[in-house]
């Protein structure tokens, strides 16, 4: 039974990409029943039909799977901040850090339109997250700056393209591949905030033998932090990492704990206070929800 990849999913059909054709797919009955979801990024087998069109049969086991956006089998998050219009949403920016770390994805953080903004604007954007060890890019699709370095961290890998409508991950991605043609949203002058142009998820191939998954903007509603209890968040801080074991307690969180070696390096200005201050902010989520007796 031939394999191939989901690369679009849709209105209950399929586009699965198997030996070069596309087949537009109907999932079986059964997939269902057993409670298997299909996702973009699934690898899948399936039965041809007729030309072009094909059932799917079974979905293969997955390396990775994130709920939202719902991809699968992506090795990577690449995450785009707009420098400014809209302004950059830093708590944002952190909390999907730590959802895409939890999913045992690594990340790529992609600063776009910075043709809008000074040099030095954008490079104090992006010093805090190389510092805590990101691999961090700065871009602007609409001058071409930046995307040979992009090209280069997308090559070999399946990526998922991820932000907040309005930061230009379509114009990205144009700029990468123009032959895609994807749909740019403006700015709303009411809100300030992105018109969301990326309707469902598509898996897109960008060169070099690299894909990327074009999904819907993401809202803050978006990103629970789910599965994490208090003692698992700073294990998504990188520059928190070596600072931990100077702590006087055993299990530190980092918070209200005297002796704390990290709260100490955010004094001395070795780690961003803006950070920290997103980490306490996640971290008091996490006890609240946990004192409701909510499980994540």
């Amino acid at each position: 039974m031939p394999e191939g990849r989901v690369i679009r999913a849709y209105a209950g059909h399929y586009y699965v990409d198997s030996e070069g054709t596309t087949h537009d797919c109907a999932a079986r009955g059964r997939l269902r029943r057993e409670g298997k979801d299909v996702l973009v990024g699934d690898i899948v087998s399936l039965s041809v039909a007729g030309p072009g069109t094909g059932v799917i049969e079974d979905v293969l086991a997955r390396k990775s799977r994130l709920s939202r956006p719902p991809v699968a089998n992506v090795d990577q998050a690449v995450i785009v901040m707009a420098c400014t219009d809209p302004e950059p949403d830093l708590e944002l920016l952190d909390r999907m850090l730590v959802v895409v770390a939890s999913a045992g994805l690594g990340a790529v953080i992609c600063f776009n339109k910075i043709d809008l903004v000074s040099e030095y604007a954008s490079r104090k954007l992006a010093r805090p997250y190389r510092r805590a060890g990101y691999a961090v890019v700065r871009a602007s699709a609409r001058a071409g700056w930046g995307l040979g370095m992009l090209r280069k961290a997308l090559a070999g890998k399946v990526s998922v393209f991820s932000g907040p409508s309005g930061a230009g991950k379509s114009a990205l991605l144009n700029a990468l591949e123009p032959g895609l043609r994807l749909r740019c949203g403006e700015i709303s002058a009411r809100t300030g905030r992105g018109r969301h142009t990326t309707r469902y998820s598509v898996l897109l191939e960008v060169g070099p033998q690299g894909y990327v998954a074009d999904t819907p903007g993401f809202s803050r509603l978006d990103l629970d932090l789910a599965g994490l209890r208090r003692g698992d968040l700073d294990d998504f801080f990188p520059e928190f990492g070596e600072l931990r074991g100077g702590c006087r307690f055993a299990g530190c969180l980092h918070h209200k704990e005297p002796g704390c070696e990290v709260k100490a390096a955010v004094a001395s200005g070795e780690v961003s206070s803006s950070r920290y201050e997103h980490y306490v902010k996640f971290l008091e989520e996490i006890i609240e929800a946990e004192r409701k007796g909510r499980r994540w």
